[in-house]
């Protein structure tokens, strides 16, 4: 058995364990997006597998080392340079990588990068990590070109770089099947090498009680009961569909309030108050955003029913975590949502008056048929998307890779 001195620690290089990378997450723990999400479950769920070793990159203003889930968490210090920042830290964090790969004389590594957005690097760092004996994975997320918040130049440059990146590397990985179909549709012509592992969601339920004081002042504070209100959660940017959720509310007869948990963005939430005057509307309520996880969870179970309206991006962990958690949830028909949700959901389209219909059809759903659509949703989940069976489908396709399966 093989090993190397680091800085006081004993690497192992046996042959016997598969060594993995990961890059493009902002890195754990305490970050709750939706690759941070998953680095932390796939590092917890295999935590206590000797034969697989996780080393990942965490942005930050210093630069130091720490373990979590017994994974080597390496700081990378960015520095203030406005966009720029997330490219330069994917660089910065693969030239970390290679180097402790090098340094370390890592057999077989596997380096994992999360998103699309250094494309242009892709060809240096796929030859460096073959000639160290390595393989470049990639998970392709959404279309990040496609989102609104982008100027014509970065849409420009977010697409070149997922052309290369699919172009250049050993492995895509997407959590979606839309997506995988997307990557095939656009970049035949490289004869991409692809598959599918979802994105993962507990079933699980809340570890607060219905009488938890942090529950009910939280209620007490937003003007909120359970089982009175609609319910978003996730990014307050335009291709999210809040314009369409609010102003079809208001359309709507509905006698519950629309709760928006979300990090406003005062210039978009302007463009919605002059766009729809939903500041005259009582009901509309945006209540901030909500760290704590369990709190979360809780006001997800006692939300009447749950808007979703992503039309940009692949397998969503605010649907996931909707399904996992609501009985009745409300989404816009896009072909990512169905391949998630199925039967177990409602579906709206973006024609004026279809969500306020279906609004009104809801509000008058029976308990009967609210619980039915519930135990739907969370068999989905727990079938397709638990965080488990997502760990697993991880597991065999790296250690696939040198035959340890």
């Amino acid at each position: 058995m093989a090993g190397n001195a680091d800085n006081g620690r004993y690497v192992e290089t046996s042959t016997g364990v598969q060594h993995v990378f990961i890059v493009g997450s902002k890195g754990i723990p305490g970050n709750y997006g939706g690759y941070e999400t998953f680095v932390d479950r796939l590092t917890e769920y295999h935590q206590s597998t000797p034969s697989l070793k996780y080393h990942v990159a965490c942005k930050a203003k210093d630069s130091k080392t720490f373990e979590y889930h017994n994974a080597d968490c390496f700081n990378v210090k960015v520095p203030n340079i406005g966009p720029a920042q997330a490219i330069y830290y994917d660089v910065a964090a693969l030239q970390h990588c290679v180097n402790y790969i090098r340094t370390n004389r890592i057999q077989h590594p596997i380096v994992y990068v999360l998103a699309c957005r250094i494309g242009p690097f892709a060809t240096h760092f796929q030859r460096v990590i073959h000639k160290l004996g390595g393989k470049l994975y990639i998970n392709p997320d959404g279309h990040e070109w496609m989102r609104a918040k982008w100027s014509a130049p970065v849409r420009r440059y977010w697409k070149i770089s997922e052309q290369l990146m699919t172009k250049h590397c050993d492995l895509l990985i997407c959590d979606s099947k839309n997506i995988e179909k997307y990557i095939h549709d656009e970049y035949g012509k490289y004869n991409p090498k692809t598959t599918f592992i979802a994105y993962g969601a507990e079933t699980r339920k809340s570890s607060l009680a219905d009488d938890d004081p942090k529950l009910l002042d939280w209620y007490k504070e937003k003007g909120l009961r359970p089982k009175g209100y609609y319910l978003v959660v996730g990014r307050f940017v335009p291709e999210n569909n809040y314009e369409t959720m609010i102003r079809e509310f208001m359309k709507s007869h509905s006698k519950r309030d629309f709760a928006l948990i979300t990090n406003v963005s005062d210039k978009f939430l302007e463009e919605l108050k002059e766009k729809t005057h939903f500041d005259r509307d009582p009901r509309i309520k945006f209540v901030g955003t909500v760290y704590d996880q369990e709190l979360l969870m809780k006001i997800r179970e006692n939300a009447y029913a749950y808007f979703h309206g992503h039309e940009v991006g692949g397998t969503n962990p605010s649907l996931l975590e909707a399904l996992g958690s609501t009985d009745l949830n409300l989404l816009l028909d896009v072909g990512f949502n169905r391949e998630v949700a199925e039967d177990s959901a409602l579906y709206w389209s973006k024609q004026p008056g279809d969500l306020a219909g279906l609004i009104d059809h809801a509000d008058h759903m029976s308990a009967t048929e609210i619980t039915e659509l519930g135990r739907r949703s969370t068999q989905r989940i727990q079938d397709a998307y638990s965080w488990q069976h997502i760990a697993d489908e991880y597991k065999h396709i790296f250690m696939k890779e040198n035959d340890y399966v």
